[in-house]
């Protein structure tokens, strides 16, 4: 159960970290591409924040989150800069990809009879029990 001041501080991160992504990507040269943080929770003692990201288009997520990842200090300075009168630390952040819009994609086209295995004899074999 999330206390209030780690929600409080999750939104605050939420809303600067789009912003500061956002704009990495776009003066990085990545047209086209759209990062949202879809999810941003704080543990206990306010030192680590979990960061879930949906980037679209998604053949892109695997790159762009390593590129993330590695400029993690830059993105926390940033961060920093901007939350400097909410936040006295600045949590470490933790990076992950939100599959969960893939997901939701996934069994809709099931539902839709698009991932059909008897049309598509490649689908069989991740079907099939051990």
């Amino acid at each position: 159960m999330e206390s209030n001041r780690q929600k409080k501080i999750a939104g605050i991160l939420q809303q600067d970290l789009v912003d500061v992504l956002q704009r990495a990507a776009s003066s990085g040269g990545l047209k086209g591409v759209i990062i949202s943080v879809s999810k941003v929770s704080v543990t206990v003692d306010l030192s680590i924040a979990k960061v879930y990201l949906s980037i679209f288009p998604n053949k892109e997520a695997k790159s762009l989150l390593e590129g993330i990842r590695s400029n993690t200090p830059l993105i926390r300075h940033e961060l920093a800069q901007r939350t400097r009168h909410q936040l006295r630390r600045m949590p470490h952040l933790d990076f992950y990809i939100d599959d969960s819009l893939e997901y939701i994609d996934n069994i809709e086209r099931s539902l839709k009879g698009e991932d059909n295995p008897i049309k598509d004899e490649d689908l069989l074999g991740k079907r099939k029990k051990s």
